[in-house]
């Protein structure tokens, strides 16, 4: 049973259903873009402050994430774009007379991936977004560099956005996009790219290049707009159908911990909570407060808006659970339709922030890890497995850090889809070709961040 624990770790986390494309064509495509969308204009500074609020979430109109009297201010512009060619990171040459693009849109890929993972969704958002956008395909951390820790994968896309940032002085805002793993890796680069208000680093505090006050600080010296993520575990991976390929089998899920580490590095031992010192809270629990090591949640709070997109089901990598910060019993039940425009995408509401103290890392649940770590065994990490369930260590610890924060969350279904159980590849349209029931996320995605934009241009005026 632990072999076959161990090779369904090993095996089924690290592989693709199909390779990626052996080319990167990044054309520049151009074209108009609509008029309105059924998107309203929410507001979407949800402050990191820690306001007293219902835990729950919001689906009403109070919320103003959908819409229908709402229309976008948004002019028809032509696209440019950045080569993603590993190792390069040289904008294309833009024409004479013409302004750069302002606005730096990070997309991340997640684990044994690429940059070719964007190849669909770049072209789409290239069509549909206009010329302020620089959308650049990080390329980092490709393949088995995901399996070198979240950490390390983080500190890697930080000085690889420094580098966009340096070569292109035309850009003052910043937005990420980011795939499963790959959004762990951007909430760890966000915080190593952080600067606070009142820093007294000239514009790289409390005012960014837009000459724009930015009440929250600075990502990478530009003022930060969106962060979204499809499909990612932020709370690990962890817990009762946290993996579903485990199939919710309790014996699987007790003893994968101690297989993971083998087959995907010390990512798999900090997916699963087991990384760091005995004494010492693992990193997904530090990620949900400001420590020593980063400024996790205020890093994330400094951006306008924080989108996370979640499988409903048919997801194998990613439970709907921890990719939507959610508790079991705040888990819904998932409408049936789509929203108008919006084929497969089946919900969407708004989370206020929520007062919490954050999470603390209890000493029962500290000697247990070091059990688990000084003497591995089937008996300790089932033991460990059970403390960290029962003192709601994973993921409470997390949720109560993470949801100090307000976050729009949109839930995906493809049950009626062709290929159901591609969800976790469809939801960024990986191929074209056997992926793209996610279209209909791509446009959402597409619309939110034409949203911001919009609302950016007219707080302007």
């Amino acid at each position: 049973m632990a072999a076959a624990a161990s090779a369904s770790v090993g095996l089924l986390y690290a592989r693709s259903y199909f390779p990626p494309s052996p080319f990167l064509s990044l054309k520049l495509a151009g074209g108009p873009l609509p008029s309105s969308s059924p998107l309203s204009s929410s507001s979407s500074s949800s402050q990191s402050s820690l306001s007293s609020s219902s835990h729950f979430c919001s689906s009403s109109s109070s919320c103003n994430f959908f819409g229908v009297n709402n229309s976008w201010q948004i002019q028809r512009f032509e696209s440019h774009t950045m080569s993603t060619t590993a190792g390069s990171l040289s904008p294309t040459v833009i024409a004479s007379g013409e302004r750069g693009p302002d606005h730096l849109l990070v997309l991340v890929h997640g684990i044994m991936a690429s940059p070719s993972d964007w190849i669909y969704f770049e072209a789409e958002l290239k069509k549909r977004l206009g010329r302020n956008f620089l959308i650049y395909a990080s390329s980092s951390n490709t393949f088995t560099k995901t399996f070198g820790g979240i950490d390390g994968a983080g500190k890697r896309l930080a000085e690889e956005v420094r580098q966009i940032v340096h070569k292109t002085g035309s850009l003052k805002k910043i937005s990420f996009l980011a795939h499963s793993l790959g959004g762990l890796f951007a909430r760890y680069a966000v915080s190593v790219l952080y600067t606070p208000k009142n820093s007294g680093d000239g514009d790289m505090g409390d005012t960014s290049k837009t000459g724009h006050s930015t009440k929250q600080g600075v990502i990478a010296g530009l003022e930060p707009i969106n962060f979204i993520t499809l499909a990612s575990p932020h709370l690990g991976v962890r817990g009762r159908n946290q993996l579903p390929f485990l199939l919710g089998s309790p014996l699987l899920e007790k003893l994968a911990p101690s297989f993971a580490s083998i087959f995907v590095g010390r990512t798999g031992s900090q997916l699963f909570l087991t990384d760091g010192k005995p004494n010492r809270p693992p990193l997904l629990l530090k990620m949900a407060t400001d420590c020593e090591d980063g400024k996790f949640i205020s890093s994330l709070g400094a951006f306008k808006c924080r989108i996370i997109y979640a499988n409903v089901s048919f997801d194998h990598m990613v439970g709907w659970r921890t990719s939507s910060i959610r508790r079991e019993d705040e888990l819904p039940k998932p409408p049936q339709r789509s929203l108008d425009g919006y084929k497969h995408v089946v919900d969407a509401e708004y989370c206020p922030p929520v007062s919490s103290e954050g999470p603390h890392f209890a000493t029962e649940v500290a000697k247990a890890k070091e059990a688990a770590q000084t003497e591995p065994s089937t008996q300790n990490t089932v033991e460990y497995h059970e403390l960290v369930e029962a003192c709601f260590f994973s993921p409470e610890e997390m949720i109560h850090g993470l949801q100090r924060l307000g976050w729009k969350k949109v839930d995906v279904s493809f049950h009626s889809a062709v290929w159901p159980f591609f969800a976790h590849n469809n939801i960024h349209v990986k191929n074209e070709w056997f992926h793209n029931a996610g279209t209909g996320v791509v446009k959402h995605v597409a619309d939110s961040l034409k949203q911001q934009e919009s609302a950016y241009f007219t707080a302007s005026l």
